[in-house]
């Protein structure tokens, strides 16, 4: 498995890297299974979260006895040094080690102030001091905040949506990052499951030799695939760059990425789903997302309360309540032209 550089870290980590959000929905055998098959290919890289339910203690249950040959990278969504530090001591707990190789903030709203002695910075620093962190790093999905933290030079890595359907402006990123010496994460390399040719996405991103795509896997056919390609790296030829432009003419404009940060719903919307159905119809086997069921599910969108909360919390400032009644429009008249389809 082909290593490089992560920034100016010292840590030489694997090209093609493992994003631990989705063994959340997976029961602990099969996680473990996964993480292990993982490791035993070469991946030496794995990402988690505070905020990922059980993920953090299925990386320590599955690979705590090889612990001194992988980096672990996990994160933090508090809002102060005293939230980051209990933070901090119940990662390392689940993860059965004494020590985060990457600890990044989760996505907060706003750079935290580097002086605030109570603040989130400072936390940062005094768990490198007492070294259960080894690293310090960011993650971002609003451009403005991933810009502000390059600049502001106190980071060592950066973690930021890219995939093929980057902007030149998320390219950028990558080229500040280099630049000044720090890690670049790719998180939804898949767009949140709309781009359906991990091969495209896959190469495109490989463009980018300062970039480490952590790939986020529930299945083990999944991480097969993933494997797969690493071995055997497929070129950004013709074909490709078409698939590739067929995608962006695709899913251009206001989409949907289902990150998941609109939730919790008031009234139990799927808003992370719902918002970008007609992407997962069109793009995948339809079939489960025009079951009775899931036609409940939807109907959900009659009931919005216009409470402000997906709005207001979208990383990407869509405009998720009119989103979703389009969403729903256009669903509708897909089940009503499938009705011979629906099961229950």
């Amino acid at each position: 498995m082909e290593k490089i550089a992560f920034g100016s870290t010292g840590m030489m980590v694997t090209r093609t890297s493992f994003g631990a959000l989705p063994i959340q929905r997976v029961d602990r055998e099969t996680a473990k299974r996964i993480l292990r098959k993982a490791y035993d290919a070469g991946i030496n890289f794995f990402d988690t979260a505070r905020g990922y339910s059980d993920s953090e203690e299925k990386i320590g249950y599955a690979l705590s006895d090889v612990r001194q040959n992988i980096y672990i990278a996990t994160k933090t969504p508090a809002k102060d040094k005293a939230g980051l530090m209990k933070d901090l001591e119940t990662s390392l707990k689940m993860l059965k080690t004494d020590y985060i190789d990457l600890y990044q903030l989760h996505n907060p709203a706003d750079l935290p102030d580097p002086e605030d002695p109570n603040g989130l910075y400072q936390g940062l620093l005094e768990a490198k001091k007492q070294g259960k962190v080894r690293h310090i790093g960011i993650t971002a999905h609003k451009p403005a905040n991933a810009h502000a933290a390059i600049e502001s030079g106190l980071y060592e890595s950066l973690q930021f949506p890219f995939s093929s359907l980057a902007s030149d402006g998320d390219i950028e990123l990558t080229r500040k990052c280099k630049a000044a010496g720090m890690g670049f994460l790719a998180m939804k390399g898949l767009s949140g499951g709309l781009i359906t040719n991990a091969a495209s996405t896959f190469t495109f991103i490989r463009q980018f030799e300062n970039v480490v795509p952590i790939w986020g896997i529930q299945k083990e056919s999944e991480l097969d695939e993933f494997i797969a390609l690493a071995a055997n790296p497929p070129l950004l030829d013709d074909e490709m760059k078409a698939v590739i432009e067929r995608d962006r003419k695709e899913l251009a404009g206001a989409f949907c990425r289902g990150c998941g940060y609109c939730l919790p719903c008031p009234v139990n919307i799927p808003i992370n789903m719902a918002a970008r159905m007609e992407g997962l119809i069109t793009r995948s086997p339809y079939a489960r997302f025009i079951s009775k069921s899931f036609q409940a599910e939807m109907a959900r969108i009659d009931s919005c309360i216009n409470c402000g909360h997906c709005k207001n919390h979208c990383p990407y400032g869509l405009d998720t309540p009119a989103l979703l009644k389009k969403q729903l429009s256009w669903y509708r008249e897909f089940v009503q032209a499938h009705q011979d389809e629906v099961t229950e």
